[in-house]
């Protein structure tokens, strides 16, 4: 007889609008009786199988480049599949996200065969697990919307046309201006009168790079900027809108490629080698 094992189990609120809930477990012989959610259960697996009944019809989802989508309303249960169990990752997305009139085609078919809305979920995941990444979590839960919409076939994506240069300056204008506070890109899509989805891609279409990768650019810019002044980086973090010193530390590293701590004891061993002040960042040369 195999001994029961205790689920292993992360649950937390995103500060995104939209996700009710981020949770991940992995189960081995647990069982979910009959219920239902308020909300839509987008779940991927990253190991094992899962059986779960929907709307009077039993299914199987072992594919681990699959997604599954229960609707809100709708009855549903699950169970583990063999020993080992399994470990899923969920996002419970409100109806802002999807409205509740396209539960049918999910009823229909809960399991989407879609490796490109796998990978989409999977980099939500990444983002809603870091504190301070709030305009790619939003950016990224936009383009999952996106295709869970074109698989419920009430979407159809509009490709950006002669206005994209316009409505990307327009972006650019607003993030410069509020690097360190940051943008909700609902609030840019508003003031912008577009939709965030398409306000995404004329800005990589003009740019090469999303809204969030060009934002988290000017901070380490910025960042560097006040660690050449002499700023200690527990304190650049904040002032320059990370959320604390760790979330500093990653994107300067990735940037820069040492850390904000190292960068400016290189600052201050040349300072004290040569007696001179290191000129502002926007004047040392671009292989720096």
């Amino acid at each position: 007889m195999i001994a029961h094992r205790p689920p292993t189990i992360s649950a937390w609120r995103p500060a995104v609008p939209g996700i009710a809930e981020v949770f991940h477990a992995h189960f081995t012989d647990h069982a979910y009786p009959a219920h239902t959610h308020d909300t839509w259960d987008l779940m991927i697996l990253d190991d094992g199988a899962v059986d779960f009944g929907l709307d009077r019809r039993r299914h199987a989802a072992a594919d681990l480049s699959a997604v599954l989508l229960l609707p809100p309303g709708v009855r549903h249960d699950g169970r583990t599949v063999t020993a080992a169990g399994f470990r899923k990752r969920v996002l419970y997305l409100d109806t802002t996200v999807l409205p509740e009139r396209l539960a049918g085609r999910a009823v229909d078919a809960p399991i989407l065969a879609d490796p490109l809305l796998r990978h989409r979920i999977h980099r939500l995941h990444t983002a809603v697990g870091h504190p301070g990444e709030a305009l790619e979590a939003e950016s990224r839960l936009f383009l999952v919307a996106e295709r869970l919409r074109f698989h419920l076939q009430a979407f159809r994506r509009r490709a950006p046309g002669r206005e994209a240069h316009r409505l990307a300056i327009g972006l650019r204008e607003l993030l410069d201006a509020r690097v360190r506070a940051g943008l909700p890109l609902r609030e840019a899509a508003a003031l912008l009168h577009s939709h965030p989805t398409h306000l995404i891609r004329c800005f990589t279409q003009a740019y090469g790079l999303p809204p969030h990768a060009y934002l988290t650019g000017k901070r380490i810019e910025l960042a560097r900027r006040l660690l050449l002044s002499g700023q200690r980086p527990a304190d650049v973090a904040t002032s320059v809108g990370f959320h604390d010193q760790a979330h500093l530390n990653r994107h300067f590293t990735r940037h820069v490629g040492t850390t904000p701590a190292r960068y400016a004891r290189g600052i201050t061993s040349r300072m004290s080698d040569h007696g001179v002040i290191i000129p502002d960042i926007g004047q040392r040369s671009s292989s720096v």
